[in-house]
């Protein structure tokens, strides 16, 4: 979970459960990533369905749908959506960690909350 109810204090925000999100998160993306050579490699061959006009016709629509706008272009799309999403999450955190700890410093330095 990444936020948890504080009895009568609202929510609290754990950054160390996100940072373990990122990180499978940016897991995912790389796994994502490397099925996209082998998406390429199936789009390249022509499905061996036989000589007769209907089987290369087939075959071509087959191959036609594995390429860039079928299956090989999906999962690059996914991969790309996830890495861009990894990088939007590490950076948000990044930043309310680090407005989090401004505000903590502000707060001492004002004596308004405890060390």
């Amino acid at each position: 979970m990444t936020s948890e109810a504080a009895p009568a204090r609202g929510y609290q925000v754990a950054p160390q459960d996100l940072t373990t999100q990122i990180s499978a998160l940016a897991g995912i993306a790389d796994q994502t990533s490397s099925l996209v050579p082998s998406a390429n490699r199936l789009a390249d061959r022509l499905p061996m369905l036989g000589t007769a006009p209907p089987a290369i016709h087939l075959a071509v629509r087959l191959r036609e749908a594995a390429g860039r706008s079928g299956l090989a272009g999906e999962i690059q799309s996914a991969g790309t959506e996830l890495t861009d999403f990894h990088r939007a999450l590490d950076a948000t955190l990044a930043e309310y960690v680090a407005n989090d700890a401004g505000a903590a410093q502000a707060l001492r330095s004002t004596g308004g909350a405890e060390a």
